[in-house]
């Protein structure tokens, strides 16, 4: 019970180091950049964009602003948009992420429920006509950029055949397009990585043991290969699933949905620095709690990591 309970300490204090190093980072390298959120600014005068920079600390000394951002970070105050005025940091956020997470929600879960039954039915069917063509879908889902598959669902679906809206979340139709696009990489992916881990483990002394040994097949497969196999799985989903959560840009752009990757784009060709550092941090949190989630994942799967041992 120590060793549990000290592991899981141990993994979040990492978390939290982890964010604090990302934020220190961001934020020295924002600011190593020449000019600043107003240098682009150039029908202002001089004494306009000085007055600005006064306005929002910009010409306070690099490591007071650095101390006065973590002191707000702290407090959860990021601070106000620099090019969009009236919006705080995390309004932005609060309005664009609902809408990333819509779609990443939906994506993830087609991802879980479709990809690992996929992979799972294709390593017990190996070289058999279902195992080439999960294999052959996958292979094209891996290789296919997501803006092509949204620019051809649109073609078909919006513009010729006028089935669903083109833009937008308005109706429950419009999230198809959006879902199969952001998820179409992942999804294959999870059913080649199911499949290999399958094989791996099904080829593995103490599954051929259990199969001697009478344990019936449905029992091998299930109680004793599935957990083992699905721990590389569970490694990729983590990191996964926190950037479909964040939103894809390109996916966002070509179906016009105002979510979190829109806002983060922008900040970073309009030098909104506490929007770029806002989004960045929420990305980094969000990720760090998705390997955080793995590790304490992989403690169930096998309760050796979380005592300190390798799995044979």
């Amino acid at each position: 019970m120590i060793a549990t309970n000290n592991y899981y300490l141990k993994r979040v204090i990492s978390s939290i180091i982890t964010i604090l190093l990302i934020a220190t980072l961001t934020f020295i390298m924002m600011h190593s950049i020449p000019g600043g959120p107003f240098a682009r600014e150039r029908a202002l005068p001089a004494e306009i964009i000085a007055a600005l920079n006064e306005k929002y600390h910009l010409d306070d000394p690099l490591i007071k602003q650095y101390v006065d951002y973590m002191t707000g970070l702290i407090t959860f105050d990021m601070g106000p948009s620099f090019k969009k005025p009236g919006y705080t940091v995390e309004e932005l956020i609060a309005i664009g992420f609902p809408n990333s997470a819509k779609i990443g929600g939906l994506a993830i879960l087609l991802i879980i429920i479709v990809g690992i039954p996929l992979g799972i039915i294709s390593a017990l069917k190996q070289n058999k006509p279902i195992d080439y063509i999960v294999m052959f879908i996958a292979t094209l889902g891996v290789t296919i950029p997501a803006f092509v598959i949204a620019s051809v669902y649109l073609y078909i679906f919006a513009f010729r055949l006028e089935w669903v809206d083109a833009i937008g979340l308005d109706k429950t139709t419009s999230y198809i397009g959006p879902v199969i696009a952001l998820c179409g990489y992942s999804l294959s992916f999870v059913s080649r990585l199911t499949r290999s881990s399958m094989l791996e483990v099904l080829r593995q002394d103490y599954i051929r043991t259990a199969r001697a040994n009478g344990i019936s097949k449905y029992k091998v497969i299930y109680k004793h290969a599935l957990k083992n196999a699905l721990i590389p799985v569970v490694t990729y989903l983590g990191p996964m699933i926190a950037a479909i959560l964040t939103g894809s840009f390109v996916v966002e752009r070509v179906f016009s949905i105002p979510g979190i990757g829109k806002y983060f784009v922008s900040s970073v060709s309009d030098r909104d620095y506490t929007v770029i550092l806002g989004t960045t941090i929420f990305y980094a949190v969000l990720y760090v709690v998705m390997v955080l989630i793995v590790d304490v994942a992989y403690s169930f799967l096998d309760p050796r990591i979380r005592l300190g041992k390798k799995s044979e």
